[in-house]
């Protein structure tokens, strides 16, 4: 075995292994989503499993999950071979797992989300005492306090994944397998939940993190493996490796993880926000006399914590809501309460829009690819002439999408819902960017992508503004609004904050603007 592929634990008969898995193989199809995969855990340990999107990461957690079912290999764990073919087999064997997309029952509260599959009886009293109970345990020794009342469609994202950790740790693992859990966070979510993962090592719960991020490999783990095209390419204690290595080894080549880019050339005004304002339906204000304007030839990002206005902002500029005052002009129309103009308007004037949330606004998971490719292009001519489409030219169109964006697997036929978070995320940004728009709206555009697809959508987005777009850009991921972006505003409780270059800032005058100061009490 190869220096590149040996797992960490080889030769350390000391280690207590809680997990091996020995040539484990899995195909779908033509497809080989998991090929001789080989792997140790070491018990209380933190292990990361990295990857490109498509690596087979999911495929081979769902294996070990009994979602799916390996075609040949063997699985160990505490050092006595299983066979799971289901969930339930998993969970008796001590294993949990938190998905990507949460398995919550929104209009259900905590306590009846933890209750659910261990009830107690029909009269639910047993039931509901013993998860209480359970809480509480959980709430007093690992930092993870929920109020058990509280509906699940009332939390945000972060109070969600915490309920997700619940469930697996009631159902009693210690084995906890977590697939891109910060994907959806904020940056003190992220945090929250490292020092309840870290907690969670310390009482001798082994953690598998599958995530994109290295930067949180690095921060958080033990040990990391690293899969490319289906196969473990390689293992690493996390002290003796960094960034730039697990990107090469992700990746097979040289990564850029920086932002390259030339200076902007800013032009004409092609976007001018004046006091826009809009209020939520119970009430209070979600936006509040927020005005800037964006030039063609530059990349516009607008930072701050999750939740702060940039949501409903980007939503009245990509015409999806009215708002309640004020108006933008955008290449040349005014829209305001008294003159609307919809999504399919924004559109044909030449406003793309990449929207924060995939699933909700930017995909139809039940639809195939290549639909997907032309939602919102339906009267373009790629999808065919006068009233009929032309299935042919849809799915050669998609294909040479795929292949441009390297959407994996490049099958125009699969429907959405097929496809990882990350292949999800490449088929939106490959549809908005087709048309070359003139504007375009962007919120959270690398979430749940690997690094080097990430590398590859920044390259686009400044391509697409040395072309001259005025592009707006939305991340909670402050280092990529720093390396994109050519001006940043900051946002805090639906109001501007204020207004620095991109040269001019960092990560400290940003976060105290992001806290509410304004940009002179910043600096």
């Amino acid at each position: 075995m190869s220096a590149a592929t040996q797992n960490p634990t080889s030769g350390q008969n000391a280690a207590r292994i809680a997990l091996e898995l020995k040539d484990v193989s899995k195909s779908f199809g033509l497809v080989r989503a998991n090929r001789d995969i080989n792997l140790k855990i070491e018990k209380g340990t933190i292990h990361g499993i990295i990857g490109e999107n498509g690596a087979g990461k999911s495929t081979l957690m769902n294996i070990l999950y009994g979602l799916h079912r390996a075609d040949a290999g063997q699985m160990y764990v505490n050092e006595a071979e299983v066979s799971i073919r289901s969930s339930a087999d998993a969970i008796s064997q001590g294993i949990g797992m938190v998905h990507q997309h949460f398995m919550l029952v929104n209009m259900f509260s905590v306590l009846e989300n933890v209750m659910l599959g261990s009830e107690g009886g029909s009269l639910l009293k047993d039931g509901k005492k013993a998860t209480l109970k359970t809480l509480q345990h959980l709430a007093d020794n690992y930092g993870m306090t929920v109020d058990p009342y509280a509906l699940i469609s009332d939390l945000n994202v972060g109070m969600r994944q915490r309920v997700e950790i619940i469930k697996a740790l009631k159902g009693g693992a210690d084995i906890l397998i977590l697939d891109e859990p910060t994907g959806v966070l904020t940056p003190q979510e992220t945090k929250q939940l490292f020092e309840i993962l870290n907690v969670l090592r310390e009482d001798g719960v082994t953690i598998l993190l599958i995530t994109h991020k290295l930067a949180e490999i690095m921060e958080i783990t033990d040990n990391v493996s690293i899969m490319r095209a289906g196969q473990m390419v390689g293992h690493r204690h996390t002290a003796d490796t960094n960034p730039q290595e697990l990107a090469e080894l992700m990746v097979g080549r040289k990564v850029l993880l920086s932002v390259d880019k030339g200076a902007a050339k800013p032009g004409e005004v092609l976007l001018k926000v004046n006091n826009l304002e809009i209020y939520h339906e119970r009430g209070h204000k979600e936006l509040d006399d927020v005005s800037f304007e964006v030039r063609g030839g530059e990349i516009f990002g607008i930072a701050g914590v999750s939740g702060n206005g940039q949501t409903p902002l980007m939503e009245i500029l990509a015409g999806m809501r009215v708002p309640s005052a004020g108006s933008f002009e955008v290449l040349g129309a005014t829209v305001s309460k008294g003159t609307p103009k919809g999504p399919k308007e924004m559109r044909n004037m030449g406003v793309g829009h990449i929207p924060e949330d995939r699933h909700v606004h930017g995909l139809i998971l039940d639809f195939e690819a290549r639909e997907n490719m032309i939602l919102g292009f339906q009267d373009a001519d790629v999808a065919g002439a006068d009233f009929l489409f032309d299935s042919a030219s849809i799915t050669q169109h998609c294909q040479e999408q795929m292949d441009h964006y390297d959407v994996r697997p490049a099958n125009p036929f699969l429907h959405a819902h097929s496809f990882s978070g990350g292949n999800q995320q490449k088929i939106v940004i490959a549809r908005e960017m087709y048309e070359k728009p003139r504007v375009l709206i962007v919120g959270q555009p690398t979430r749940g992508v690997d690094v080097g697809a990430i590398e590859f959508i920044h390259k686009q987005l400044i391509a697409l503004r040395d072309a001259g777009c005025a592009i707006v850009l939305v991340s909670v991921e402050l280092e990529e609004v720093m390396g994109l972006a050519d001006r940043i505003m900051v946002m805090n409780d639906g109001q501007k904050v204020g207004i620095v270059d991109a040269k001019d800032a960092d990560t400290n005058t940003l976060g105290l603007m992001m806290a509410g100061l304004t940009s002179g009490e910043a600096a």
